[in-house]
């Protein structure tokens, strides 16, 4: 394949949170092999010339549920597999067209929906599946029902035979569940024995928290990425900190049910804890942020809401700076991914999944929110998904 080099370019670094003016990205066999500051030239590459737009990597999503076509779980389970395949087809091809080249599912994708991306047959990004969600009896959402650690361990080895990238476990209730938020799920004794099985495979357990109580718990058995954790206090910063490990809000599911017609088919329970969470998850993503944590971008979107991916950048800039959201979605998305120096950024070695945007997003984070008109170039492992350039 000839190498394709982008001229005249503005790198984002997410790291400084700067651009980096006038660089040349020299790309080969699906990475990034050079960024310099002066004029490349190969023979027979492809040349394009930038012009001073922002060439960024591509987003990392965190948290989403690839193969939740339908935000009606029952409608879900009645589809046939191929159906299926068909509509998680167009979730990640959407997904991708957002800018996402880099995903993480946390619940419902697996090894068939990740070869079917790496070879070419869904157009999508890139899958870290962790197969089905690992819940108690009466636990939360689409689930693998496991109880005591006889069976946690059983089931966390076949997911990690299979690729799993990681393991997430319901730790707490839910806003779609019948558990109240407040509840716990797993005893302490099985969340370690959870951690212990997958650290096992070098693998890593993400844990469903909304409360206090039960990230801290959590965060003091080894989980090393909390999902959710809208109900977060002070006492949970110094544990994140002690354990080295990733917060993951999800803002933009919560707005995304609150919009006419969204949220038709939760129940009168469901509603109160939407409003329960909403207001304290800004909160939550401010204590966190003022603390330095380390912080994921995540959205866990379902059905015809995953249109709404995008909103998290929005949602976030209430209480966060445009380099400190880019920075979750990129590098600290890399490091959760265990990808540091692959994903995330634009450095030798790197795959070459790259977005050109009209604009600068650490100036306006909105931008991103309108990709139609202002995501001009998408890359993935090198190869053009889009160019309106």
């Amino acid at each position: 394949m000839n190498p394709t080099i982008l001229l005249n370019a503005s790198v984002l670094d997410p790291r400084a949170g700067t651009l980096l003016p006038d660089r040349s990205v020299v790309i080969r066999d699906g990475s990034i092999e050079e960024v310099t500051d002066t004029r490349v030239r190969a023979k027979d590459a492809v040349t394009i010339d930038l012009r001073g737009r922002t060439l960024m990597p591509g987003l990392i999503d965190s948290h989403v549920h690839a193969t939740q076509a339908s935000a009606d779980f029952a409608e879900l389970r009645s589809w046939s597999p191929y159906y299926s395949a068909a509509r998680v087809s167009q979730v990640l091809r959407g997904m991708l067209l957002r800018g996402f080249t880099t995903v993480r599912d946390m619940g419902g994708a697996d090894h068939g929906v990740a070869r079917a991306v790496e070879e070419g047959l869904f157009d999508g990004p890139r899958v870290l599946f962790g197969g089905p969600i690992i819940a108690p009896t009466g636990g939360h959402g689409l689930t693998r029902i496991c109880d005591g650690e006889t069976e946690l361990r059983r089931a966390i080895r076949e997911q990690m035979a299979l690729g799993a990238h990681h393991v997430k476990l319901t730790l707490s209730g839910g806003i779609i569940s019948t558990m109240r938020v407040d509840s716990l799920g797993y005893s302490e004794q099985e969340i370690r024995a959870a951690v212990d099985e997958a650290s096992l495979a070098r693998r890593y357990v993400a844990g469903h928290a909304y409360t206090a109580e039960a990230v801290n718990r959590a965060l003091r058995c080894g989980v090393r990425t909390i999902e959710h954790g809208n109900l977060i206090d002070e006492s949970s910063v110094e544990l994140f900190r002690q354990h080295e490990a990733f917060y993951v809000p999800t803002l933009a599911t919560y707005f995304a049910l609150t919009q006419q017609g969204a949220g038709h088919a939760l129940s009168d329970e469901s509603r109160r804890k939407l409003h329960d969470v909403i207001d304290a998850g800004l909160h939550a993503l401010e204590l966190a942020d003022r603390a330095g944590l380390e912080i994921g971008y995540g959205t866990d979107l379902h059905g015809a809401l995953h249109d709404r991916q995008l909103t998290e950048f929005s949602l976030r800039a209430q209480v966060q700076k445009p380099a400190d959201i880019l920075r979750a979605a990129t590098v600290t998305g890399a490091e959760i991914a265990g990808m540091t120096g692959h994903i995330g950024e634009i450095v030798p070695g790197a795959f070459a999944d790259l977005l050109v945007v009209d604009g600068n997003p650490l100036e306006d984070i909105a931008l991103l929110t309108e990709p139609e008109r202002r995501l001009l170039l998408i890359m993935r492992n090198g190869a053009v998904v889009k160019n309106i350039l």
